[in-house]
This record gives C-alpha cells, sequence and structure tokens, in this order.
C-alpha cells in the first residue's frame, strides 16, 4: 500500500467536502435520511476510484434507504463533482455505510444513564 501524498490527503477532503454539499443540498430522494453525513473519503492515487464513508439518522430505516438513493443519483452525483471538482478523472464513487457516529451516540447515552444511576445512588 501506497504512503499518502499531502496531494491525495488534499484531494480527499476536497471530494468529501463537495460531496457531502451535493447530498446536502442537491439530493431530493424521500428515502434519504434526516441527518445524512459525509465521515470520510478515500479517493485512489489514479484518481480512478473513490470510497465514500456515509453515515446516516433519522427517519425509518435509514441506512438502508440512504443507500439506495444514493446508489440511484450516483451518475448525477458524479456529474456536479465533475463540475465542482478540477481533476484529471473524476473518479466512480462507492457508497459504504459508517455507523461510527450511531455508534457513539448510543456509547453517551449509556455513559449519562450509569452517570445518572451513581448520582441517585450518591443520594441515598
Amino acid at each position: 500500500m501506497r504512503k499518502s501524498s499531502v496531494k491525495n490527503n488534499r484531494v480527499n477532503e476536497e471530494v468529501m467536502r463537495e460531496l457531502a454539499e451535493i447530498i446536502r443540498k442537491e439530493i431530493k430522494d424521500p428515502r434519504m435520511a434526516t441527518l445524512v453525513s459525509v465521515v470520510s473519503c478515500e479517493v485512489a492515487p489514479d484518481l480512478k476510484t473513490a470510497k465514500a464513508y456515509i453515515s446516516a439518522m433519522g427517519g425509518e430505516n435509514p441506512e438502508e434507504g440512504t443507500l439506495a438513493a444514493l446508489n440511484s443519483a450516483k451518475g448525477y452525483i458524479k456529474k456536479l463533482l465533475a463540475k465542482r471538482v478540477n481533476l484529471r478523472n473524476t473518479p466512480d464513487i462507492t457508497f459504504i455505510m459508517d455507523s461510527s457516529i450511531a455508534y457513539g451516540v448510543d456509547m453517551i447515552s449509556k455513559i449519562e444513564s450509569v452517570i445518572a444511576k451513581d448520582n441517585e445512588k450518591k443520594e441515598d
């Protein structure tokens, strides 16, 4: 595996920023969750492929609906990305669900419940 270069890091950040903007403003699919964020993006060094890690929260079954909506809009997203980011090749995007944000929210609620129980025991 190649060592990540400064150029590749900048391309990753720029593609991630523009993907987030496109998903937030341009995709109007009812299957999308209410809160969708692009957690990270990895563009291959040859700029042919990219993996976009997506987190979705809110709504009914947010992961499946959001992933289906993004996969059906891949061509449109790629066209908008080509207009916004000046790259030699516009990468083919693969959307991957990332549950790290949901996991973090779940852990915070568990920690808060343990703290609340601990405070109740101290009061007794």
